[in-house]
């Protein structure tokens, strides 16, 4: 079967977006609930953009909502963290209770930290943890603010913890697609290695052009490269770099896995791109310190140990 779906301005009559949705007849139940889901946070997110670029005389809190969101659907970079958070400040400046602008500051101040594009880690996420303690103080159902405080708990490499906090934003809204992903990535990192790749594809399946898409491609990356599918992983990994080309661990990743295919020029050339774009500071300088991604437990390091630890030494990545 299959259903297109458009959406159209109702003043204007321009066309604002569309898509189409394959499905097979033999669930109907299932293509619905896909189809609805991925209409519904494609909607979502073109709303936000046209309401951002609405001509305002003087923006209020939600029009400050509203263009931070419109910025932080964009492929991540340091300038779209910069700008929705600058975004979110207002909102927050001129309503200081908003539990909404507390929980996006919050998410993206995270965020920014997750994907390596911040030199201020540690006051990013000591704001965060302060902001998301007064938003679910005062809406402790807010899947925005659980979620962030998922994210939160991710990075500062408490993964047990963060599993609850997914669980209760796919409880309380069921078309967040990076709920899915994330939860699967930390029951990935907690152990579950075989339930990593079909939350991340469900992730992409929901939101197939979600400004997330390229993380979640990388991650999938990473659990082939894991798994030494080093075909699989080039693969996703270079379909990650093409949709999130500032993404500093995709391109690490890929040096790695051509590392260990014997391709030692690629995997020279593309250690040298994620060094230049993580920035001082970042992790990529030596095999071992303290400041590297977290590897999960035992048994996932072990397999981080024999794959892309290793891959990264052929490319050249010293010891300390």
């Amino acid at each position: 079967m299959r259903v297109t779906a458009q959406l159209i301005d109702a003043e204007t009559d321009a066309h604002l977006w569309a898509d189409r949705f394959n499905g097979d007849t033999e669930d109907l139940f299932v293509l619905q609930d896909l189809v609805t889901r991925r209409i519904a946070f494609a909607l979502d997110l073109e709303l936000v953009n046209a309401e951002a670029t609405r001509k305002v005389g003087k923006p209020d809190a939600l029009d400050c909502i509203l263009r931070g969101r419109a910025a932080e659907a964009r492929p991540p970079t340091r300038d779209a963290y910069a700008e929705a958070i600058g975004w979110f400040e207002r909102a927050l400046a001129l309503d200081p209770q908003s539990a909404q602008a507390q929980s996006l500051l919050a998410d993206v101040l995270v965020g920014r930290v997750l994907d390596e594009m911040t030199d201020t880690a540690p006051a990013d996420i000591a704001r965060a943890e302060d902001l998301l303690g007064h938003a679910l103080a005062q809406s402790p159902r807010n899947p925005l603010a659980h979620y962030a405080k998922g994210n939160l708990l991710r990075q500062t490499r408490r993964c047990e913890a963060a599993i609850p906090e997914y669980e209760t934003v796919i409880e309380l809204d069921r078309n967040e697609p990076g709920a899915y992903a994330n939860l699967g990535w930390c029951k990935f990192l907690t152990g579950a290695i075989e339930e990593a790749i079909p939350a991340l594809e469900y992730a992409l399946r929901l939101s197939p052009r979600d400004n997330r898409a390229g993380n979640w491609c990388g991650r999938i990356g990473v659990v082939h490269l894991l798994q030494s599918r080093i075909e699989d992983a080039i693969l996703w990994l270079e379909k990650a770099g093409t949709i999130s080309p500032a993404l500093p661990f995709v391109p690490a990743v890929l040096a790695s896995a051509y590392a260990l295919k014997g391709k030692t020029e690629h995997a020279a050339a593309k250690l040298r791109e994620a060094r230049n774009l993580g920035g001082a500071g970042s992790y990529l300088s030596s095999i071992r310190t303290e400041e590297m991604e977290y590897l999960g437990v035992p048994k996932i390091r072990a397999l981080y140990e024999a794959t892309y630890l290793a891959g990264l030494r052929k490319a050249g990545m010293p010891e300390e």
